[in-house]
């Protein structure tokens, strides 16, 4: 029975003369390589819709981190500097934890320390029938702040708006009202409270806020301190004034917005800081604070704790008097 092929090739394996035959090729030559193509996969613009090896990456593995949008404000996302949450944390920095009051200025006198030697000139400051006359709140209003009144008024001088006003919060008419923010709730007091003179204590730094004084129609060297032109050699009539108030062509034939130059001087609001408390008398109402406070005699001047020094230790009020307040009793107990 003639062999196979396949079992010819078992017992007898082909020569190296025959292997170059069939093959076309020599045994001992290299294997013949693919040659590699320059493209293997079709680039993306010209074949878009065949599927591409993706290597994994750090990057792939990983979640992506969401990028804040001034439109999101979800909890998970950081406070957008632009929002209203973050305009208040900024302004809680510069705001004192309690609230002012209103005083008036009633002139300057000196305390004379003995032991130091020292004469101090001192300012004396009278508050008023002060009250709280509204409590503003962050949820309602945006901030937290109060509202505090000073004085009386008769009623035929206050309009019905403002009567209603104050028939609403159960408080008597006042002359002067001021607004005083705070940093949080904490110091927030009932509406109705009395604010008296040791609210202040002794040795406490205030910041002082009042209109000051007006001067009437000013030059330039009184108003801004400009040293004027000089008094002689070729000067004719011209010591004190201003001098030029621009430009020709460098700043566009024009005066530019915010030149000093003279006019009305005073009468704007102006805040005196850390000014050091002297004295306080609860029965009279007095404060006396070293140094001068803006403003003539006789008018209204903010006091407030000052921001650029350690908060005052002292709680005002006391806790038995927000008490009695919250829980709506006529008569308050007197301050300790």
């Amino acid at each position: 029975m003639p062999r196979t092929d396949f079992e010819a090739d078992e017992v007898c394996p082909p020569s190296e003369y025959q292997q170059e035959y069939h093959t076309g090729r020599s045994a001992t030559m290299p294997p013949r390589q693919t040659p590699t193509r320059l493209f293997a996969v079709p680039p993306t613009f010209l074949c878009p819709s065949v599927p591409r090896q993706q290597l994994r990456t750090i990057l792939s593995i990983t979640k992506p981190i969401p990028k804040p949008s001034r439109f999101n404000a979800s909890p998970h996302l950081p406070v957008l500097g632009t929002s209203h949450t973050a305009a208040l944390a900024r302004k809680s920095r510069t705001l004192p934890l309690r609230t002012g009051a209103l005083a008036i200025k009633k002139g300057m006198t000196a305390l004379y320390d003995a032991e130091s030697a020292k004469r101090t000139p001192c300012t004396v400051l009278q508050l008023d029938r002060v009250q709280v006359l509204g409590v503003k709140t962050r949820k309602e209003h945006g901030y937290w702040a109060l509202q505090v009144g000073a004085g009386t008024k008769e009623a035929r001088n206050v309009t019905r708006p403002e009567r209603g006003h104050y028939a609403k919060q159960g408080v008597p008419l006042k002359r002067h009202i001021a607004e005083f923010r705070v940093k949080d709730e904490a110091g927030l007091i009932p509406t109705g409270t009395n604010l008296t003179a040791d609210l202040f204590s002794v040795g406490q730094y205030i910041d002082a806020k009042a209109n000051s004084r007006g001067m009437g129609f000013a030059g330039g060297m009184k108003r801004h301190g400009f040293h004027g032109q000089p008094a002689s050699h070729g000067n004719s009539l011209t010591h004190r004034a201003m001098g030029s108030a621009g430009a020709s062509q460098g700043s566009g034939s024009r005066v530019l917005p915010g030149k000093k130059m003279a006019g009305r001087m005073g009468g704007e609001q102006v805040t005196v800081q850390s000014l050091r408390v002297m004295s306080v008398d609860r029965e009279l109402g007095i404060v006396v604070v070293a140094g001068a406070v803006p403003g003539p005699k006789g008018c209204v001047v903010k006091v407030q704790d000052a921001i650029k020094k350690p908060w005052p230790d002292a709680v005002w009020p006391p806790t038995e008097v927000v008490e009695a307040m919250r829980e709506g009793v006529e008569k308050v107990p007197a301050a300790a």
